[in-house]
């Protein structure tokens, strides 16, 4: 199923929703979700453009893992920055249910407010932030931090 999100202001992050596993349809109102997920993201980290985005299975994860990033196994969240010259377009993220949903049980969190953390963290890779060193890491984080409390969601790196 595919259905595009338009965004009534020329301001918003627009997504391409392309719902690969039907088990993601349990969220409620998971359109909304998603858009409020990029325009948190969107407010800490700013940029216009079109998402696309696939709520897929892991087997589709963990075959998308294994051609991009060379690891044999499943994976939360991909993210696929486009080029420049393909604006609006500003890339590609995929999203596991199954990972996603053991994560956010192990965390103890809802299925959505996981989600919502996972796009933000996907749009951010998208903005060219990553986590490969511990200084990326913590503005990456910090980001996520903010978008995320804006929206009311705990800190997803605090740990008991």
């Amino acid at each position: 199923m595919r259905r595009r999100a338009r965004a009534e202001r020329a301001a918003m992050i627009e997504f391409d929703l392309i719902l690969e596993d039907d088990s993601w349809q349990a969220i409620p109102d998971l359109e909304q979700v998603c858009q409020a997920a990029f325009e948190a993201a969107r407010k800490v980290e700013p940029a216009t453009g079109v998402v696309s985005l696939m709520l897929a299975d892991d087997d589709a994860l963990h075959a998308l893992n294994r051609q991009f990033r060379g690891k044999d196994k499943p994976t939360d969240v991909l993210s696929f920055p486009a080029d420049v010259m393909d604006r609006p377009l500003l890339g590609d993220i995929a999203v596991a249910h199954g990972v996603s949903v053991a994560d956010a049980a192990e965390q103890g969190k809802a299925l959505a407010d996981h989600l919502t953390h996972l796009l933000i963290h996907g749009y951010l890779h998208l903005m060219g932030h990553d986590h490969e060193t511990p200084a990326e890491a913590g503005i990456m984080e910090a980001l996520e931090i903010k978008a995320l409390a804006s929206l009311g969601i705990a800190n997803p790196y605090l740990t008991d």
